[in-house]
């Protein structure tokens, strides 16, 4: 997959600009705060229908506007494909698919793909479980809107669940708990169930991928907690027992202490937790790992690479790893935003640059 047309209007610092990128390797650069992250933000913006720097959709309008507009045309095995989001004032959004608005946002998923590293994806190695979490969910999301739907409905009744174990009448909790039970766990099993599927293919890409850039050096192991063994229905039943056990538990300390909004990856380097004892360059390294490992893992889905959007992400890695990076996503649509294009480390790619000031393409 390629994006050939990107449209912003009125989004961050962008008046009104289009970027027209080249199938390999694409520089945006410029000074801080001339809108580089931006340009790479609405990218994975229009392929997920998440921001990786905000919470709240309004967040993006240009300042003084009521209204922005973004939108890609890209080009897959198959066939042309675009998507449209327009953000409002008060929060709401919509979403334009081939020119037809749809109501659901998980439809969004599995048109334009796409892979997103920032210096703030460190997150995902440095701090706690829920960005972990966040990663597995967003990358999972892009290979099958099942489990991007039955998370959310998952995440309503935990909600709801936690409510009930809040509430002084007892003998209602108990025996309203089993209703709820009986349908958490149906979409308890599909997302523990993808999720070890997933880390099962994400873990030796990873490790290769680490293995690549580090030339041997560093060995990277990634794991998840699997606790459920067999079929979907056998899963579910495990989980409905295991609901019940721990009621006792949940009333005490009203909420639910067993579930996927649970679960954490484990990241060691050489044996040791990367998180506790890498360096920063290593920590930063076996994030990039992880995202070159979801980029395989949809392409073995899809047949073809999604875009790579490396915003910021070789700054602080050295001259080798660089180029290496580099090397390994040939072939690969990449947009990499950077304050200064280094002419040794671009040198071996076909780069087509972009430089921007104040939400301007200027060179």
């Amino acid at each position: 997959m390629f994006i050939k047309k990107l449209y912003l209007k009125n989004f961050r610092n962008y008046e009104d600009q289009t970027f027209e990128f080249g199938e390999g390797v694409n520089v945006v650069t410029g000074d801080n705060a001339q809108g580089k992250t931006n340009c790479a933000e609405a990218v994975f913006l229009l392929a997920t229908g998440y921001s990786p720097r905000v919470k709240k959709d309004r967040q993006v309008i240009r300042y003084g506007q009521d209204k922005a507009e973004i939108s890609v045309d890209a080009q897959s095995n198959y066939g042309n494909v675009s998507v449209k989001l327009n953000f409002y004032e008060q929060g709401s959004k919509k979403i334009f698919i081939n020119g037809a608005e749809t109501k659901r946002i998980g439809e969004i998923f599995g048109n334009v793909y796409a892979v997103f590293f920032s210096p703030q994806e460190l997150k995902l190695v440095q701090e706690s479980p829920d960005d972990r979490r966040r990663f597995l969910d967003i990358a999972i999301s892009e290979l099958s809107r099942r489990y991007f739907y039955s998370l959310q409905k998952y995440k309503k009744i935990i909600e709801q669940r936690n409510k009930l174990l809040k509430n002084e009448d007892r003998e209602m909790v108990l025996d309203t708990l089993p209703v709820w039970d009986d349908q958490l766990a149906e979409y308890f099993a599909d997302v523990v169930l993808m999720r070890a599927d997933y880390v099962r293919k994400l873990a030796p890409k990873a490790m290769e991928a680490h293995l690549y850039i580090t030339d041997g050096k560093e060995r990277l192991e990634v794991s998840g907690a699997e606790k459920y063994f067999g079929d979907r229905a056998e899963v579910v039943e495990q989980i409905k027992i295991d609901l019940a056990n721990c009621v006792e538990k949940d009333l005490v300390l009203g909420y639910t202490t067993i579930g996927p909004h649970r679960d954490d990856l484990k990241l060691t380097l050489n044996g040791e937790d990367v998180r506790v004892f890498g360096s920063q360059g290593q920590q930063r390294t076996t994030a990039l790992s992880l995202k070159l490992a979801e980029l395989e893992i949809l392409k073995d889905t899809y047949g073809e690479y999604p875009v790579l959007i490396l915003d910021d992400a070789l700054s602080e890695l050295d001259k080798n790893r660089q180029l290496a990076i580099l090397k390994r996503i040939q072939g690969v649509q990449t947009i990499i935003t950077c304050a200064e294009m280094d002419e040794k480390v671009f040198s071996q790619s076909d780069c087509k640059l972009f430089r921007v000031s104040n939400g301007r393409i200027v060179g």
